[in-house]
């Protein structure tokens, strides 16, 4: 499967780990970060679906 034909989660985590790799981050510095990111995307997907059922 080529990426241009892949879910767009797949081609963003493929983007996002090539700009990581390219600044050279550290790992435990990415993933505290990425936990940071995806808390709040969390809250934000929550909220979104909580204005949907209201």
């Amino acid at each position: 499967m080529s990426l241009k034909n892949a879910p767009k989660h797949i081609q963003l985590a493929v983007d996002l780990i090539q700009l990581l790799e390219e600044n050279q981050m550290q790992a435990d510095t990415v993933v505290k970060a990425l936990a940071i990111v995806q808390q709040d995307f969390q809250r934000k997907l929550e909220a979104e679906t909580t204005d949907i059922t209201s």
